[in-house]
């Protein structure tokens, strides 16, 4: 019997495929999108976007004028965990997300701090929880509420990131019973990757 060998998929393929997913398209949809120049499964999608670390596909560098904080809950599996979000108030790029088990001063501190690490001192524009000014204070960051406009922004991505992760524990379950999130970072790295070449206008 003659053994039939698969054709590796090209990462040009991949990253195709991985477009079209965070622009919408459900995995099987994305599946049979790419199935006039390549077969792959629903399930060969999802793997992708575990396996390819955010350097195999780009990094683009943003300037920074403030950080503009948000958070939010997620499902994975029947555990409910937060998702913190910075975005840049003139690019509205993605700069940074975390995940947490709990909303407090000392999550909103950490989250902060390597933001800051990363990009610098600018000012924070948050909703008004209770656990950002204290969190402001200690780093030496000029604190406001959101302004209608910063409002907007960070209302129009998140809903953008809730529409794509309302179903994600359907699609990439955690197959491990202490869970540690990594699935979940993963996803992350790539969706901001994409979000902030593709999404955004």
């Amino acid at each position: 019997m003659i053994q039939q060998i698969r054709k590796r998929t090209s990462i040009e393929d991949i990253v195709y495929s991985l477009h079209l997913y965070f622009l919408g398209l459900s995995l099987r949809n994305t599946s049979k999108a790419i199935s006039r120049f390549v077969k792959r499964s629903h399930t060969a999608i999802r793997d992708w976007i575990q396996k390819y670390k955010p350097e195999r596909l780009s990094y683009n560098k943003t300037k920074t004028s403030e950080f503009i904080i948000d958070e939010t809950q997620l499902k994975v599996g029947s555990e409910i965990i937060w998702l913190w979000i910075a975005i840049e108030s003139e690019t509205k790029n993605i700069l940074a997300t975390s995940l947490s088990k709990e909303r407090n001063m000392f999550v909103a501190e950490h989250f902060l701090s390597d933001i800051v690490d990363k990009y610098g001192q600018y000012p924070v524009s948050t909703d008004g929880g209770t656990w950002y000014p204290q969190a402001c204070k200690f780093l030496k960051l000029n604190h406001h509420i959101h302004s209608s406009y910063e409002k907007s922004i960070i209302e129009r991505s998140m809903q953008y990131i809730k529409d794509r992760t309302e179903c994600f524990d359907d699609y990439f379950p955690c197959r491990k019973k202490k869970c540690k999130l990594e699935h979940v970072r993963q996803w992350l790295i790539i969706f901001v990757d994409h979000y902030n070449k593709e999404v955004i206008p």
